[in-house]
């Protein structure tokens, strides 16, 4: 039996999303995709996490530092745009999700797996 090594910033970071999309299912989204990527080679990112609340699409982005305020502070607005270009490839591969709302959030952990949830992180 291998353990996971969460010293490992890939299998950290895979262990945030999980605990990340375990709370959203405790508060009631339901989870549409995880790691999501729209097109290779495009000025697309991947996201996280889309999930749905109520009317609502919400792209996620899980960010995992020593701190939250770091972890908050690395979602760059290049990347935001990234994250907002695979969105709007999502809503359009995904027409029964024309007509909901939508609305970006992020995730962020410190090294000891606590974390904020903080709804309109960001909007373009």
């Amino acid at each position: 039996m291998q353990l996971l090594n969460l010293k490992n910033s890939y299998y950290s970071g895979k262990f945030s999303e999980f605990i990340a999309k375990v709370f959203l299912i405790l508060k009631g989204y339901r989870i549409i995709s995880s790691r999501y990527s729209a097109i290779r080679g495009s000025q697309a990112g991947e996201i996280d996490i889309i999930a749905k609340h109520h009317r609502t699409i919400v792209f996620i982005e899980v960010k995992k530092r020593t701190s939250i305020d770091l972890a908050k502070e690395v979602i760059f607005s290049r990347q935001q745009k990234r994250i907002y270009h695979s969105a709007e490839i999502f809503l359009a591969k995904n027409k029964k999700y024309q007509n909901f709302d939508c609305r970006f959030d992020a995730i962020c952990f410190d090294k000891y797996f606590r974390f904020t949830h903080i709804k309109n992180a960001w909007g373009l």
